[in-house]
């Protein structure tokens, strides 16, 4: 099976993360996109970091209707800090037979060699998707930069509008609508 691994805090989950999955379904050749959430990124404040468990919520209310996608909790079982490089290692070490690539925005593929172990990520194909306001090099043969769709959605302008009292409706799936009010 073909697994599209799509690593990310999901700080929430909004419909342009759900957009790029199903894009990679689509034309990619894949058959799973699993969204790996990761309990912190490393690379981000905690400050505006909501509650794991709400996240995860979140997430798999968000992926219920589809099939293809499958909420993974694998980084929540490994020790913190965790590292993308040993999410994959871990996975590598449990010889599923899957194959796996890595999907991920343009804006965190731009700082991939600040990462642990680049070269090890850069082993596996990477798909990339254009985020607005980002550029990178595609100078590495396993890296993809995906024809998709950009979308001027993010999960911080989400939490702002959502501290604010705004609507966010038609940027979150309907399901998650009253999770995210609580």
């Amino acid at each position: 099976m073909h697994i599209a691994l799509f690593f990310g805090s999901f700080n929430p989950v909004h419909l342009g993360h759900l957009s790029i999955a199903q894009h990679v379904l689509n034309e990619c050749g894949i058959d799973e996109v699993h969204f790996v959430l990761s309990p912190h990124n490393p690379f981000k404040s905690t400050d505006d970091l909501w509650d794991v468990e709400k996240r995860w919520e979140l997430l798999n209310q968000s992926i219920a209707n589809n099939p293809k996608f499958k909420a993974s909790d694998i980084e929540l079982q490994l020790p913190t800090p965790n590292y993308t490089t040993l999410t994959l290692k871990h996975l590598e070490s449990l010889q599923t037979g899957h194959t796996y690539r890595i999907l991920m925005g343009s804006d965190s593929f731009a700082s991939i060699q600040q990462w642990q172990s680049p070269e090890h990520l850069l082993s596996y194909p990477i798909l990339v998707y254009p985020r607005i306001d980002s550029s990178f090099s595609t100078d590495y043969p396993n890296v993809t930069l995906l024809d998709s769709p950009l979308f001027g959605i993010s999960a911080t302008d989400i939490r702002r509008m959502l501290k604010a009292g705004q609507s966010v409706r038609y940027l979150v799936r309907d399901e998650i609508l009253d999770l995210l009010n609580q």
